[in-house]
């Protein structure tokens, strides 16, 4: 799943591939690779000002988050000759490097289990809270998110794998003049079924995405396991492709901008960066809940722990750089930050604070069985045709 079409620009980090270096090839290095935009610069500034040694810290910046999903897998695996072709579509690095020398890597909780069963990542810790001083200021939703056995499998007694850093949620945007003219705005996953929205709609092109705002219409699980036990699914789903216009999970924004679709579902992290910049442009998240997700710090298979990314790992959630990371790569953050009216523009602000009540029906989209994920794929695609 890529979140990522509209990416920050100028207060987010946007760096060379090299940072802060002195010294010589002996010194301490921290090497991570992340999302770019997903860390501004000035906090690995300030972080770098408070190490007490000399370091040298390098932070690649990769334009998408599958990227990064799959660098971690061409670390692991060499493909076989068979393969080669169809990697190289996708992987933009060079094939049959040597094993990861990054110390820590950005990765989507969506991948988290893949990740984990195919044995690209190494546990950030073994028992909780004995390595990573902040770890009790999460809030118990994150603990248990990244807290997996070793199938990826959420399990209290497992060990940690993540350290979410940054997230977001799926929300509906819209042209707020053309659906006042309609006599309503949207607060809901039902509002998508109105009248005089035919061929006005754009959805993600993601099963997981567009069945789970169905199912949560109906009261259901998005980690519904067996949609064959949901009445009129199928049909709630017909009837709401009568309303799109199409289905894209990168170029959903513009066509509203340029109003040839009025309502649109998309990610935070693409739909806030733009509602600044278009007055025309609103953006809720549904009452009865919606799917989240979130950035999380991983570290590679193989690579041999040091305290230099530990801190760095909890350098992220120390209130105040969480802020900083929540206000100025417009996303929420999961420690507390408090943030208020004047931190942000206004059009962001209630969905960067979002309603604690909204959040506690809100879902990650949680390991399914492969039989499950069968199902979204076949029903997704018999619905499109």
């Amino acid at each position: 799943m890529d979140r990522r079409s509209f990416l920050l620009g100028t207060s987010t980090l946007a760096l060379s591939q090299l940072l802060f270096s002195c010294g010589g090839n002996k010194q301490t290095q921290l090497k991570v690779q992340l999302l770019k935009g997903s860390i501004p610069g000035q906090v690995v500034n300030q972080f770098h000002k408070g190490l007490q040694q000399q370091v040298q810290l390098k932070f690649a910046p990769v334009e998408h988050i599958q990227d990064l999903f799959h660098q971690l897998q061409n670390w692991e695996q060499k493909p076989k000759t068979s393969d080669e072709q169809g990697w190289r579509r996708f992987i933009p690095f060079k094939q049959g490097q040597k094993a990861a020398d990054t110390d820590l890597v950005t990765l989507g909780d969506y991948w988290l289990q893949a990740a984990i069963e195919q044995k690209l990542i190494q546990p950030l810790q073994e028992v909780q809270g004995k390595q990573l001083k902040q770890w009790s200021a999460l809030d118990e939703r994150w603990k248990q998110l990244v807290t997996r056995n070793d199938r990826g499998i959420l399990d209290t007694q497992g060990k940690v794998w993540g350290a979410p850093y940054r997230w977001g949620s799926t929300v509906i945007v819209y042209n707020r003049d053309k659906l006042r003219k309609l006599g309503w705005t949207p607060k809901d996953w039902s509002d998508l079924w109105r009248d005089g929205m035919q061929q006005r709609i754009s959805l993600l092109n993601q099963p997981r995405e567009v069945i789970g705002l169905v199912l949560k219409k109906l009261g259901k699980s998005y980690n519904t396991d067996n949609l064959d036990q949901v009445p009129d699914l199928e049909k709630e789903l017909q009837i709401l492709n009568q309303q799109v216009k199409f289905y894209s999970s990168n170029n959903y924004l513009e066509p509203l901008i340029m109003e040839d679709t009025w309502l649109a579902v998309g990610w935070s992290s693409d739909v806030l960066p733009v509602l600044g910049r278009y007055p025309q442009l609103a953006a809720v998240i549904p009452q009865s809940g919606t799917a989240i997700w979130a950035d999380l710090w991983v570290r590679p298979a193989g690579i041999t722990k040091d305290n230099l990314s530990d801190q760095w790992i909890d350098f992220c959630w120390q209130p105040s750089t969480a802020k900083q990371i929540s206000v100025l790569t417009k996303t929420n953050s999961p420690i507390s930050t408090n943030i208020a009216a004047s931190d942000i523009q206004e059009p962001l602000w209630s969905l960067l604070e979002s309603d604690r009540n909204i959040f506690n029906k809100s879902e990650f989209l949680l390991p399914l069985p492969p039989s499950s994920i069968k199902q979204y794929e076949s029903l997704f695609a018999k619905i499109k045709v």
